[in-house]
């Protein structure tokens, strides 16, 4: 990057919301709340998932990566926004504008093909329970995880890089509370066409076709759940798919409005509004969607709470120490 050939540089300033100084006290408590419960949510699950054994099962593995990304995603970008609405100095460094970039860009796409990967273990539920745990054996769970997770930084790798290699020509005022890739490419000065057309390439790859192959999923679960012939079991099946769905439509709906709409569109107002979105509202609904309510967990975070859970651990290690002997 051509840093203004000027040797002062020291890095961008994030404006976030200065522009409305009378909601950065209201924002800042709202958004530390959210923070506080996302962290707590998505860290109970993932320490649920580990320490009971009777939710080592697919569903739970990828809930708890799900919950993983989610918990790097806000810890990413909120505590530098924190940061700023309390500090004059609003400034982020050249290398940690880079590294919020690189790892908010790579957890985005794994997140995006885990959804999807998550979808499909729910079709092989629903649609083939009795081949379920033949279908999804830890060996293809093991190995869409990894794929999901190199797929994201992958092309991160791909995105920063093209990215901040542009010269900014001594633009350093970032209209955004984090360094994303439409903000940063507005700030360029030259032309960023071939960049735009790699952006939009991109974003086909990990929100239109994930997003697709989710919606054929839950269009074959529909089918199967339509064919339950207790009403009931039908109501609890449907509003179990239509919360699923409707986080997944939020989340994916917010990034395909920021990065597939047309440059010349871009509110920067709406923008911030909408990456809020994906930053701190779908990590904080996902584990109150996909796993709080659910009896299972409730059962382990009980025993949990109780110590029951770490007593049967504990006696479970016991008598394997004792059966090696």
């Amino acid at each position: 990057m051509e840093r203004a050939n000027d040797s002062t540089f020291s890095g961008f300033i994030l404006l976030g919301f200065s522009n409305r100084p009378q909601l950065e006290t209201a924002l800042f408590v709202v958004i530390l709340i959210i923070y506080f419960l996302s962290f707590l949510g998505n860290g109970t699950i993932i320490i649920v998932s580990v320490m009971d054994l009777r939710l080592h099962i697919p569903m739970y593995f990828f809930l708890s990566n799900l919950s993983f990304m989610d918990l790097c995603l806000t810890t990413c970008t909120v505590p530098q926004t924190l940061a700023n609405f309390k500090e004059k100095d609003k400034t982020i460094t050249y290398g940690g504008c880079v590294t919020q970039l690189f790892i908010a860009l790579g957890l985005g796409g794994a997140e995006c093909v885990l959804l999807s990967v998550m979808a499909y273990d729910r079709y092989a539920a629903v649609c083939h329970p009795l081949h379920y745990m033949v279908i999804m054996h830890p060996q293809l769970c093991l190995q869409l995880i990894v794929t999901a997770w190199l797929t994201g930084f992958g092309s991160s790798i791909v995105q920063t890089a093209l990215t901040m290699t542009l010269p900014f020509c001594g633009k350093n005022q970032v209209d955004h509370f984090f360094c994303e890739v439409p903000v940063m490419l507005k700030l360029a000065c030259t032309n960023t066409s071939i960049n735009e057309a790699e952006v939009f390439a991109v974003s086909v790859f990990f929100l239109v076709v994930p997003l697709s192959l989710i919606l054929v999923s839950y269009g074959h679960i529909t089918s199967a759940v339509l064919k339950i012939k207790s009403a009931q079991g039908r109501q609890k099946a449907f509003g179990t798919c239509g919360s699923h769905l409707m986080v997944v439509i939020i989340f994916f709906g917010t990034l395909i409005f920021m990065y597939l709409q047309p440059p010349s569109s871009y509110s920067q107002d709406v923008n911030k509004s909408i990456a809020l979105f994906y930053t701190l509202v779908t990590p904080l609904l996902n584990p109150l969607i996909y796993t709080l309510r659910n009896k299972d967990v409730k059962g382990a975070l009980r025993k949990l709470l109780t110590g029951e859970l770490l007593s049967s651990i504990m006696l479970l290690s016991l008598l394997e120490m004792n059966y090696f002997q």
